[in-house]
This record gives structure tokens, sequence and C-alpha cells, in this order.
């Protein structure tokens, strides 16, 4: 059975890393390259067009158009980019109700659906570094991940399983194993895998209820 994936990303945003052979490299782009690698039998449905302004919409209207697009998904895979977030309010930009929309259990015509399997997938800004959320410690052979720079409801659900394993260095309290309930992957990682990736994820849905998910924006 082939995956259906919902991708939520910030269209425009510029600062990602340049693509071979494109003159303007966009968010947009990665997830071309994302529909390219995947299986026939796949479906992927997109997230944010350009242009769209949430700001003018009901809220009826945002969840009509989120539902169409999320109900029939399985997975959500947000791209985290280095411009994703701006200064309007997050319940005015469309990924923080994507997110949202992707976590809740929705009912439609009778059909049940449940929250989704969530993964976020770091791309590369334009000097090809991921070192904007993702930061190596040599001295505890770590990895912090910035998520005061995330929206609201994407940093909540990262390190958030219920009884995690975890130690101590200089300080600083080190996660291990499947943590969180939006997983992180490098985009360079994750491309080369995907179905790895979307498995680990998948592993991740199956035992939601050791996770405090937050669903609302």
């Amino acid at each position: 059975m082939g995956k259906k994936i919902f991708v939520s990303y910030k269209y425009a945003d510029p600062n990602v890393r340049q693509l071979t052979g494109n003159s303007r490299t966009r968010a947009r782009d990665y997830v071309d390259i994302l529909q390219s690698k995947l299986d026939k039998s796949d479906h992927i449905y997109k997230g944010e067009d350009d242009g769209e302004d949430l700001s003018t919409l009901e809220d009826s209207t945002i969840g009509s158009k989120l539902g169409d697009k999320i109900f029939d998904s399985t997975v959500t895979v947000v791209f985290i980019s280095k411009g994703m977030k701006d200064s309007t309010p997050e319940k005015d930009q469309w990924i923080p109700w994507e997110v949202s929309y992707s976590l809740k259990e929705q009912s439609r015509q009778g059909i049940n659906s449940k929250t989704n399997a969530m993964l976020a997938v770091v791309l590369p800004d334009i000097d090809g570094s991921y070192e904007y959320f993702l930061q190596y410690n040599e001295e505890c052979q770590s990895t912090t991940h910035m998520i005061g720079n995330l929206f609201a409801i994407l940093r909540e659900n990262m390190f958030n399983l219920i009884k995690p394993e975890t130690k101590e260095c200089n300080g600083k309290t080190l996660h291990y194993g499947l943590h969180s309930y939006i997983h992180v992957a490098k985009w360079d990682n994750f491309i080369n895998d995907i179905d790895k990736y979307v498995g680990e994820a998948l592993e991740i849905w199956r035992t939601r209820p050791n996770y405090n998910i937050r669903m609302y924006v």
C-alpha cells in the first residue's frame, strides 16, 4: 500500500540551499524533489500555496481547505526552513494550522481519520548548513535542537515522551531514542532513505499514547 503524505512548508522561503539548475530556489522546490522520489503508488498532498493569506479567512474556511488535504493522509512531513516563521501572529500562519489539523482526530461525512504520524525535515540554509536548528555538541557527543525558534505547536510536540530516557552532561539533559512525537531528520538523510524516516514516524504513531501531544494552535 502506498503512503499518503501531507507536506507542510513555507512556500516562498528563499533561505534554503541552492539546488543545481535552479536559479531561484525556494522551500517549494524541495517539495518537488520529494514528490519525484516517491513511489508511483504513493500520494502527496501539498500545503501552503504561494500568496495565500490565512489572516483574511474564517476558521471554518481554513478547516475546509485543510480538511480536504489532510483528512486522507497518514503522515505529515513538516519542512523546517530558516525563514519558515515570520513576525505575523502564529494563528495567522499556515504551518501551525496544518500541524494542528494533522494531529487532531477528524470526522467527515461519517468517516473517521486518526491523528497523523509526524516528521520534521530540516532543510539546509542558503550556506548549506543545518546549524540554525541542529547544533552538534562535541563534548557531550549530542545534537542540540534549537526548538525555541519554532512555532509553539511544533516545539511542544518535541521532547514530549512521557517517560523519556535521559542522562546529564555539563548541566544539559540529553534525550535518547524516539523522544519526540514530531521526529526530526536532516534533509540529506531523509531524501536518501525516505522509507526509513517515515517508518520511524509510523513507529512513534503506533505508541502515541506515550506522548504528551498538543493539538491546538
